[in-house]
């Protein structure tokens, strides 16, 4: 493990996404693709035109599920940095029960298929789409499981939490599972969440009278239940639905592949719901469809509050909406065993969740400027600075399941209440920042003549409070 100096392939963009134009059309703007939440939403100004207007929205208003799920969040959750910024969980979510059981009947749990985080800064004038892949190896908290017991705190993909907290069949508990899940491991605070089942997805598409995608290449996958040619064409009912689920029969397999074809069915959703969306008829199905399959937290439930999240989209300028993928690799590259989970880089997506806590603007470009290390070649000693016996090696233990070289453990020379991390001079300069910028108690590294050669020293403080991941 210790060999690798780097990590190749790193991820920091959106996914696979085409340039250019689409049988002579052009491609939509990147403010398009969130319309896929915002378009139909403000559409409903044109229900409340006629004399049956009132009526159909106090409909759609009902349709919206709410849950209450304060209680469930618990305390200790990260500080608002920025009161003015929000942070809304967006989740795709694959729940087996009724009408979707025929996507895995094998799967008796509720499932997250997509995990983003809409970051919407307080003046306004900027937002960003963070995707959080299905596959991302995480610590999952302790969460209500919605039946009465709670969960034991354990690493595992970030999907699962859906699951976990979901177990009794309340969307909502799946939701708060999830926001425990994201706030635990990237110290953002989550303001709102809404979540979206595939039926609902399905339906809104067909109301739309279908979508055009232009595949690369042909995709022949009998788990999504897609059979579909290379090139443009028009999909809904399965195929549609297929073609965001599909991952193991097209390009390289991977999560980080089907995000790529998400935003681009969210793109195309978009382009037709403006072309579409024309009369109330047209509107109403496409809402009526929507609305009955969302579910949201108490204070976002409601065509008027989601119209008002809409609106404070609407002025933000095409170049301020980015969208952007944590930073990641194969977690094979530490842990060779593991093929099937992806690792998230550091010190990038600390750069990218300190940037949105402290509500600051931030571009894949910034990303991509720093190196990419894996958490395998930072060799770490690792020194027992508080008055905890067996410490030192506990802290090691969580080390090597984030995927460190730990090279020995020790007693600091003194106690001491700060965590520290310091290096010797020529070139780890790099690696005490990845490392340091996975721990929860700030730690700023620094070069020290007297730390062991070839090794990033971590003396544990007091103040230690574990590791983001």
């Amino acid at each position: 493990m210790g060999s690798h100096t780097g990590v190749p392939h790193p991820r920091t963009g959106s996914g696979a996404r085409r340039q250019g134009t689409r049988r002579g059309k052009p491609n939509p703007t990147r403010r398009g693709r969130i319309t896929l939440w915002a378009a139909g939403i403000l559409a409903t100004l044109v229900l409340a035109a006629g004399g049956a207007g009132g009526w159909l929205y106090q409909r759609l208003d009902g349709n919206i599920n709410a849950s209450d799920i304060d209680d469930k969040l618990g305390g200790g959750r990260p500080v608002n940095l920025s009161p003015g910024a929000k942070n809304i969980l967006l989740v795709g979510s694959d729940s087996r029960e009724g009408d979707n059981a025929k996507y895995g009947k094998d799967l008796a749990t509720m499932q997250s298929d997509t995990l983003m985080v809409l970051h919407i800064a307080a003046d306004r004038k900027w937002a960003a789409v963070v995707s959080l892949p299905r596959d991302s190896w995480v610590e999952i908290p302790a969460c209500d499981q919605g039946d009465g017991t709670e969960s034991t705190p354990h690493h595992f993909k970030i999907n699962s939490a859906f699951a976990i907290g979901g177990i009794g069949g309340d969307a909502g508990g799946a939701a708060a599972c999830t926001i425990k899940t994201i706030e635990h491991n990237t110290g953002l605070r989550i303001d709102h969440f809404v979540t979206l089942d595939f039926q609902g997805f399905k339906g809104m598409v067909n109301a739309l009278g279908g979508i055009e995608i232009c595949p690369r290449q042909a995709i022949h996958d009998k788990k999504a239940h897609l059979d579909l040619e290379a090139g443009c064409q028009t999909v809904k009912d399965e195929q549609a639905l297929g073609y965001v689920r599909t991952r193991y029969s097209v390009g390289d397999g991977s999560d980080i592949g089907r995000i790529g074809r998400q935003q681009e069915v969210m793109q195309a959703l978009a382009a037709k719901a403006q072309q579409k969306l024309t009369s109330p008829g047209d509107v109403y199905a496409f809402l009526d469809s929507a609305t009955k399959s969302v579910t949201t937290d108490k204070a976002l439930a409601g065509i008027r509050p989601l119209y008002g999240l809409a609106s404070k989209l609407q002025g933000i300028p095409e170049d301020r909406l980015t969208f952007l993928t944590v930073p990641n690799y194969p977690r094979e590259v530490d842990i060779p065993t593991d093929k099937a989970n992806i690792s998230w880089q550091y010190p990038q997506a600390h750069t990218l969740f300190t940037a949105l806590a402290n509500d600051r603007e931030i571009t894949k470009e910034q990303l991509a400027s720093t190196p990419s290390v894996a958490a395998g070649s930072v060799q770490v000693l690792v020194l027992n600075g508080t008055a905890t016996p067996g410490k030192a090696a506990a802290v090691a233990r969580q080390l090597r399941t984030a995927g460190y070289t730990v090279t020995a453990t020790g007693n600091a020379p003194q106690s001491t209440d700060r965590t520290t991390v310091t290096h010797p001079s020529g070139g780890l300069e790099l690696h005490a920042q990845a490392l340091a910028s996975r721990l929860r108690t700030p730690a700023s590294p620094h070069t020290d003549q007297r730390a062991a050669p070839r090794v990033i020293t971590l003396t544990v403080g007091s103040d230690y409070t574990g590791l983001f991941g």
